[in-house]
């Protein structure tokens, strides 16, 4: 049976105990049927992955009890999106592809047309836990209360650049754009920015236009709904400036694509 991967909060070292919450337990518990001594991957986003065995406590609680690391912390590219929010399936799907991904911060932005009133950042987050348990990643993205858009741009830090998703047709394909960045641009902190499905407003597009460092580009000649739009410009960023110019890591002949995950 292949190894349960789970993300915790403690922090990981041979020897130790990790505690895992009620929900965690319960699944491993009474979902999944996993025994005492069940294998377990863990990973907190600080200490990389490590071997563990499964430690039951009583009729409810469990903990893990850690053995070898199997895989050191790596720096991953620091991308935000920053996105108007949408309906709740929609940005449940938001929050689990860019983590996919490889999003390091989910920034959702109230704009003049966002017809969602509330935003449950927890929701968010476990969809962004869940989606780093099922993807080998070693880091689950921050995921942020939601800010207006004129009060993030007026304190946005000055070293980040910033990519503009502009319908108006403003800029340049992404791909030309981002092709075009020098090295200095390619190392930088970056940021991707998608307005709601009635786009940004004019105050808001003149706003974006005059931050520094900003890229306006376009994303090809047909009309994208706001989630898609989010994840294809990402996409395209981890291409030709993040991590995705690096090859896919092969993977033991014993791997299973079918590796649970809580």
């Amino acid at each position: 049976m292949s190894a349960m991967r789970l993300f915790v909060e403690a922090d990981l070292s041979a020897g130790n105990e990790a505690a895992l919450n009620e929900a965690q337990a319960h699944y491993l518990r009474h979902v999944m049927r996993r025994e005492e001594g069940a294998d377990l991957l863990l990973f907190n986003g600080r200490d990389g992955e490590w071997q563990a065995r499964l430690s039951l406590r009583g009729k409810k609680a469990a903990v893990a009890e850690v053995g070898e690391r199997t895989r050191e912390q790596a720096a991953e590219p620091d991308v935000w999106l920053c996105f108007a929010p949408v309906k709740r399936a929609r940005i449940d799907y938001i929050a689990e592809k860019a983590t996919e991904l490889g999003v390091a911060v989910l920034q959702p932005v109230i704009t003049r047309h966002t017809n969602v009133e509330r935003v449950n950042v927890e929701r968010l987050r476990a969809n962004a836990v869940e989606a780093a348990e099922q993807t080998e990643r070693l880091l689950v993205p921050e995921v942020r209360a939601p800010i207006d858009l004129m009060r993030l741009l007026a304190d946005w830090p000055p070293e980040r650049r910033l990519l503009m998703c502009d319908e108006t047709g403003g800029g340049p394909p992404i791909g030309e754009a981002l092709g075009g960045l020098d090295e200095a641009a390619r190392a930088a902190p970056w940021a991707i920015v998608i307005g709601p499905e009635g786009g940004f407003a004019e105050i808001e597009l003149s706003a974006l236009r005059r931050m520094k460092d900003v890229m306006a580009v376009g994303l090809g000649p047909r009309i994208l709904r706001a989630d898609t739009a989010a994840l294809a410009a990402l996409a395209c960023w981890q291409s030709i400036v993040g991590d995705w110019r690096r090859p896919t890591p092969r993977l033991p002949s014993d791997y299973r694509t079918s590796r649970g995950a809580v």
